[in-house]
C-alpha cells in the first residue's frame, strides 16, 4: 500500500460556541500549541502523505497555526454540517486514495496508537466502514450508537434527535471513522438535512452503509477520555492537565526525578538529562536542554535555555534564552 492510498481528513471549520470565545475552538492553546496541531501530530504514525484539514471559521488563522506541518487545506464556505465539511475535502484527495480516516480538530488527547490499531482492524476485516465508540456514564452532547440485540451497529442518532429511550443509551460515537473512499463520497450525496438542526450529518453514513449491506464495524475503546472532544473551558483545562501528566511520565521514565509532577511543566520540545531533579513548580518552556545531574529548585522557570551538566539553580529563578554553565543563586 502506497502512502497516497490513505487520506486523513480533520474537520476544523466550526466556531465552537460552547467555548464562549471569539477565538476558533481549534486555535485555543493546549500545552504550548494550538489544539489543532496536537490533533494533526496524532496522525504521524499513520502511513499517509495526504492529510487534509477542513477550515472555515477563522480559516487564515488556522492555516497559519499549522504552517510547516504536513497537510493541505480545504475550505468549507458554509457551515452546513459535518457531511458537507467532508465533501469540501473531496478535491484534495489523491487520485489513488482508497481509504479515508476522518475525525475532529478538537480531539487533542487522541493517541497515535489507537488510530493505528483501529485502522489496522478495519483493513484486516475488509470493512467498508468502521467507527470508534466508547461508553460514558453521562453521554449528554454525544451521538448515541443504536445496535441490534447482538451488538451489531445500526445507526447513530445525534443528541438533539434522540427520543427519551435513546437518551438512556451509554454507548456514544466518538467521531472517528475509517471508510472506503468510493463508498464515502457516494453516501455523502445521499445525506439529507431532515433533522432538528437542519444539517447534513456525517453520522448518517453508518445507516446508509448498513442498509446497503456493507461491512460495518465498531471499534470500542475503554480509554474514553482520550477520544472525547474539547467543548468548554473546563474540558480545555482537563486536556492541558492530561498532556502534562503524559509528558511528565515520559520524562520520569527516562531517568529524571520530579518531586511534584502535578505542578511541573516540561514542554514537548525540551530535553532533560539523567539524574536531574526538578522540584515543585518548575517550568521548562519552549525549547530547553537541561543536562544530567542538575537540580532545578522550586519555582524555576526557564524558556529556551541550555543548562550544562551538574548545574544547580536556586528557587524562583527565571531565565530566557540563556546558556547556563554554572550554578545560579546556590
Amino acid at each position: 500500500m502506497s502512502n497516497s492510498s490513505l487520506a486523513i481528513i480533520l474537520l476544523a471549520a466550526g466556531k465552537g460556541t460552547r467555548m464562549k470565545s471569539s477565538l476558533a475552538k481549534v486555535l485555543h492553546p493546549i500545552f504550548g500549541s494550538p489544539m489543532i496541531s496536537h490533533v494533526l501530530r496524532s496522525t504521524n504514525q499513520l502511513a499517509s502523505n495526504n492529510r487534509i484539514v477542513v477550515v472555515g471559521h477563522q480559516k487564515d488563522a488556522v492555516i497559519q497555526a499549522l504552517a510547516g506541518l504536513n497537510c493541505t487545506f480545504a475550505t468549507q464556505t458554509e457551515q452546513l454540517g459535518t457531511a458537507h465539511a467532508v465533501l469540501a475535502a473531496k478535491e484534495n484527495l489523491s487520485p489513488d486514495c482508497e481509504d479515508v480516516i476522518i475525525f475532529y480538530g478538537d480531539m487533542p488527547l487522541v493517541r497515535p496508537e489507537i488510530l493505528e490499531e483501529m485502522y489496522n482492524e478495519y483493513k484486516q476485516n475488509e470493512a467498508t466502514l468502521a467507527f470508534m465508540t466508547t461508553f460514558l456514564d453521562n453521554p449528554t452532547h454525544y451521538g448515541r450508537v443504536l445496535c441490534t440485540n447482538e451488538g451489531a451497529p445500526l445507526r447513530i442518532v445525534e443528541e438533539k434527535d434522540t427520543n427519551p429511550e435513546e437518551k438512556r443509551i451509554k454507548e456514544i460515537n466518538t467521531g472517528i471513522y475509517c471508510v472506503k473512499k468510493n463508498f464515502l463520497y457516494q453516501a455523502l450525496y445521499q445525506v439529507d438535512s431532515n433533522n432538528r438542526q437542519g444539517e447534513l450529518y456525517l453520522t448518517d453514513i453508518v445507516e446508509l452503509a448498513v442498509n446497503q449491506g456493507k461491512t460495518v464495524q465498531k471499534y470500542v475503546t475503554t480509554e474514553n477520555k482520550d477520544v472525547l472532544g474539547v467543548n468548554s473551558r473546563v474540558e480545555l483545562a482537563e486536556a492541558e492537565q492530561e498532556l502534562r501528566v503524559r509528558r511528565n511520565h515520559e520524562v520520569m521514565m527516562s531517568g529524571v526525578s520530579l518531586l511534584s509532577p502535578n505542578t511541573t511543566l516540561i514542554s514537548e520540545e525540551s530535553t532533560v538529562g539523567n539524574d536531574t531533579t526538578l522540584a515543585a513548580g518548575v517550568e521548562l518552556r519552549g525549547q530547553c536542554s537541561v543536562g544530567s545531574n542538575c537540580l532545578l529548585d522550586s519555582g524555576v522557570i526557564l524558556a529556551d535555555c541550555t543548562v550544562a551538566d551538574g548545574v544547580r539553580i536556586a528557587p524562583y529563578t527565571y531565565r530566557h534564552n540563556e546558556n547556563i554553565a554554572q550554578d545560579i543563586g546556590c
